[in-house]
Formats: C-alpha cells, structure tokens, sequence
C-alpha cells in the first residue's frame, strides 16, 4: 500500500485542479454568438465575457474590438478587427454585415466601413489595424484593412512590421 500512496496523492491533486478547472469554465460562460439583435446597433460588452468569434480570446477591452450583426439580427464578437477581416472572408453573408467597430480616437461605435484603419497601433492580436473615425497620413479604409489582413501584410508578420516600422 505504502507503494501506491505517491500515486494516489497525484491522481487526488489531479482530479482536483480539474474539478477547478471545469467549474471555472463553467461559470464563465463566454459568449460568441448573441441573437436577437434586430436593432443592428452595437451591444454593450461586458468585458471578459465575451469572446472572439475567430480567435478564441476573451474581449478584455472595448479598444480594438468589433461586432458583426447579419440581418437576422445574430452578432458575432471580436477582440482585434483582424480577426473579424479573417473570419468574415468566406462567408456567403459578408455583403449584408453590418458592421461595428470602437474607434480609437472618438472612443464611440462607428460603421466599420467609415472608419480609417492605423497601419501599427497595439491591438491584441497585434495586426496593427485600430479604427478611427478621423482618418490620418498613412491610415487605409475598410476595404484596404481587409486586403492587407487576408494577403498577412501587417504588424504580426515580422518582414511586414519592419517595413511599416520603417526598420529594414
């Protein structure tokens, strides 16, 4: 008996760390989807409770992030607007999206395909591309933003980052 004593005391500190672990994620309860927005106007996030429809991440800050509503009124959640750039590419729906994004300098919800899209701002998947609603030298449109993510010219590829960042 005395043999398996070590072995019992790790599979009971296992079997706790678990049963942690699954209680927390349970009680968590992210969201990726909301439905019912009929509105089609931005939803309030409650930070850390919301997670990236694309990435997996939770939404820790109103900064960078953005929201995709399809007609029906379904809205999906982003951390970074490159995820929503990646996630939205082969969707049949795309053209029909409205779409939200927190602007940067006016701190308000604006219409991602207004806004004007900083090439190398902190962004939590570090693609670079913040939204304004002012647009700025350098800063590129919706459509642009788009291209650049899906062609991986931007601030998390490194030959990419040294040329915006001017360090060849």
């Amino acid at each position: 008996m005395k043999k398996f004593l070590p072995y019992i005391f790790i599979l009971l500190i296992m079997t706790g760390i678990i049963t942690i672990f699954l209680s927390r994620a349970s009680q968590q309860q992210m969201l990726t989807v909301y439905e019912g927005n009929t509105e089609h106007k931005p939803l309030p996030i409650k930070l850390g409770h919301y997670q990236d429809t694309q990435c997996g991440m939770p939404v820790e800050h109103l900064m960078n992030s953005a929201q995709a509503i399809a007609p029906n009124g379904k809205t999906w959640f982003f951390d970074d607007v490159g995820c929503l750039a990646i996630w939205m590419q082969d969707k049949e729906f795309k053209d029909k999206l409205i779409i939200w994004v927190y602007a940067k300098d006016t701190k308000t919800w604006i219409d991602a395909h207004k806004a004007w899209y900083s090439l190398t701002d902190k962004t939590p998947m570090h693609y670079g591309f913040g939204a304004h609603t002012n647009k700025k030298e350098n800063y590129i449109d919706f459509v642009s933003m788009q291209l650049r993510m899906l062609r991986n010219e931007n601030m998390s590829n490194p030959h990419f980052r040294r040329e915006l960042l001017g360090e060849h």
